[in-house]
């Protein structure tokens, strides 16, 4: 069984209230804190402003529209954040990132200290990519900040630490995890009856496999497996490239 242990996760913000009200409310965060496995702290970034106001943005050399986050504003976040003698992994979320994906948050849950570096308005000052380890993207898209994709990513991380989840082969066989997509699920009733229309024509009485009624694990595990693999070649073949 995989050791317990808690993760701390720091996220440099301009809207401290929008994490805080996603750790006071969501359930597998709220969950994992309550069991002391993880910690969230957001660190406002407006409190390392150079001015009474806050400033945390300036106009970029050059000219172009809208503002640019400082890079000694954010450096000074960082610093804070990281700690001293903590083996932290800063992470800059930005559309210029690699795309994350499954991999990448198991690779992220070994971790035990994250600090995620969310951006605003146009951007961040180039300077600041020397002082990250890793930069991320969440697809590709552009969002007005770094929040939605930093929450995006500790839930996907989160629920891959030991005793988050309860069972720790809970999130083993889930879709990506392998690079397959995972195998269709049933549950009550046995048998549904529909007369709503269903892509264009009457719904037909749908029954559970009989396989899964079977009780017999070893024919259940063939199913899945054969269902997992053809589900993945006609949604998702990019994925069959990646093994």
């Amino acid at each position: 069984m995989a050791k317990k242990s808690k993760l701390s996760i720091k996220i440099i913000t301009l809207f401290p209230k929008f994490v805080e009200s996603f750790v006071e409310n969501f359930g597998i965060v709220k969950r994992a804190i309550k069991l002391k496995l993880l910690e969230i702290e957001p660190v406002y970034l407006r409190k390392f402003g150079p001015d009474k106001r806050g400033t945390v943005d300036g106009r970029p050399y050059g000219g172009g529209v809208g503002m640019v986050l400082r890079a000694d504003v954010l450096l000074k976040a960082i610093n804070r954040a990281r700690g001293k003698g903590l083996r932290a992994k800063v992470i800059l979320l930005t559309p210029q990132g690699k795309k994350f994906n499954q991999k990448m948050a198991q690779r992220l849950s070994k971790y035990d200290n994250l600090v995620l570096v969310c951006g605003r308005y146009e951007g961040f000052d180039e300077r600041i990519r020397q002082f990250v380890d890793e930069e991320i993207s969440v697809g590709d898209y552009v969002l007005m900040g770094g929040e939605l994709p930093a929450l995006t990513i500790i839930e996907a991380v989160i629920r891959l630490r030991p005793g988050v989840l309860g069972k720790d082969e809970s999130s083993a066989n889930e879709s990506f995890s392998e690079n397959i997509l995972e195998y269709p699920q049933y549950t009550k009733p046995e048998l549904l009856n529909s007369s709503a229309k269903r892509k264009g024509q009457m719904a037909k009485a749908m029954k559970v496999p009989k396989v899964l009624l079977t009780g017999h694990h070893k024919n259940i595990n063939e199913w899945r497996q054969k269902e997992a693999a053809k589900r993945t070649k006609k949604r998702r073949p990019d994925l069959l490239n990646l093994k």
